[in-house]
């Protein structure tokens, strides 16, 4: 019996003690520095779109027509965010999963999660790649065919004037098998695209 509960306290301290460094390491992660690195992989509807630094007429053409939702069903379009993430703190930020929800000029773009564990460890910087994916035609029979756009040419370099991009994140810690998403978003806000 004294074997038993030695055993079963052994588990619970050690149960108890990953999920303290969980905890730790989510508290961590919500105190990094988060700033824009890059896009990549940008597809629309198809057309590979690459990091839309260049674009060919040809492309700018046929993104126009794509963007006017003209006898189209639907109009995917596909990215990879990448952030800077550098942890100002002497101890490892980790986490076990995100979800993240993605706003474009105030227009809710999309949300996912990324069920890749990330760690980055003490005064280091990673880049985080998250990949995104949304139809634009939901959001087009949500907002209006105009205002998608009119946001989208800004985002591409089409229009004028910048696109203002915020990223939430909430980090999730594994409590046994059980996911737990912190209450608390972390803000991310950059400035994209723009003649």
């Amino acid at each position: 019996m004294k074997k038993l509960i030695l055993v079963l306290a052994s588990v619970f301290t050690l149960s108890s003690c990953t999920v303290l460094e969980q905890v730790a390491g989510a508290f961590n992660f919500s105190q990094c520095e988060y700033t824009y690195n890059s896009l990549s992989g940008i597809q629309l509807a198809g057309i590979n779109i690459g990091d839309a630094s260049s674009l060919s007429l040809v492309n700018l053409t046929k993104i126009a027509t794509i963007l006017s939702g003209k006898s189209l069903q639907t109009i995917p379009f596909n990215m990879t965010l990448n952030l800077n993430v550098k942890n100002p703190n002497v101890g490892v930020a980790a986490l076990e999963a995100m979800d993240y929800a993605i706003s474009i000029n105030e227009m809710d773009f999309t949300s996912g999660k990324l069920d890749v564990p990330v760690r980055i460890e003490g005064g280091q910087t990673k880049v985080i790649p998250i990949s995104i994916g949304t139809d634009l035609m939901k959001l087009i029979n949500r907002y209006s065919q105009d205002r998608v756009a009119s946001e989208m040419g800004s985002f591409f370099g089409i229009k004028s004037g910048e696109t203002k991009v915020t990223v939430k994140l909430w980090p999730s810690i594994l409590v046994g098998s059980t996911p737990v998403k912190s209450p608390a978003a972390i803000p991310i806000v950059f400035n994209f695209g723009g003649k």
